[in-house]
């Protein structure tokens, strides 16, 4: 039956096959997980529910907009925020879907899988008509993104970027360039200079592959 209209959510690691390549399998496996486990702790605070993980990628529905766009904004920035944490990247739709034993299904899902994958780490993007129903949220404001072409999706939808109001971004730590690894300066394993930037890495491995091929991962 179609159920009531919701907020879909989906929050994945960017650069998982980067950084199973960079660290292996079990590695970002744990990671997975880890991530999986700090989301499914938020969730009881806003009602919402895990709908089902897909590879590195998380499904959650919250009932309310406003909450969905909050969580999706401590996800990126808060949640594995910390030294050799991946950066995550979350997308969202409000709207109704169809539920099928426990999974949900839809138009509505599937364009905020679309806006999910437009994100960049650490970024969160939702459609212009999630963002209307909570134009006035405390502590958040709204970048526009412009009109975006999505895969199977017949016109172009409004998507905006939610930032945190007065954040500047200063106080978020660097990605590594190859992994997509939070970096910790004061920890980091490597610093390269390429092209009059600075590059940390999380391990002499990433640093290595970036100094044989800068192109490939300052593009």
């Amino acid at each position: 039956m179609t159920d009531s209209a919701a907020t879909f959510v989906f929050a994945d690691i960017a650069g998982f096959t980067a950084l199973t390549e960079a660290h292996g399998d079990e590695e970002a496996v744990g990671l997975v997980a880890q991530f999986s486990e700090a989301v499914e702790a938020e969730l009881p605070a806003v009602g919402g529910e895990h709908v089902k993980t897909i590879g590195d990628a998380v499904m959650l529905r919250i009932p309310e907009a406003g909450d969905a766009v909050l969580l999706g904004l401590g996800i990126a920035n808060d949640l594995m925020n910390a030294h050799g944490a991946p950066a995550i990247r979350v997308g969202l739709h409000h709207g109704t879907a169809v539920e099928r034993n426990g999974d949900y299904f839809g138009a509505s899902v599937n364009l905020a899988a679309r806006v999910s994958a437009l994100a960049a780490g650490g970024e969160v993007l939702l459609t212009g008509t999630t963002a209307a129903l909570v134009p006035d949220l405390q502590g958040v404001l709204y970048e526009s993104r412009g009109r975006q072409m999505l895969k199977n999706v017949a016109e172009p939808v409004e998507v905006f970027a939610a930032l945190r109001l007065g954040g500047s971004g200063e106080d978020k730590l660097p990605v590594d360039p190859v992994c997509r690894m939070v970096v910790d300066p004061d920890r980091a394993a490597g610093r390269l200079i390429h092209d009059g930037s600075a590059y940390l890495f999380c391990s002499l491995t990433c640093a290595g592959a970036f100094a044989q091929e800068p192109e490939r991962f300052t593009a």
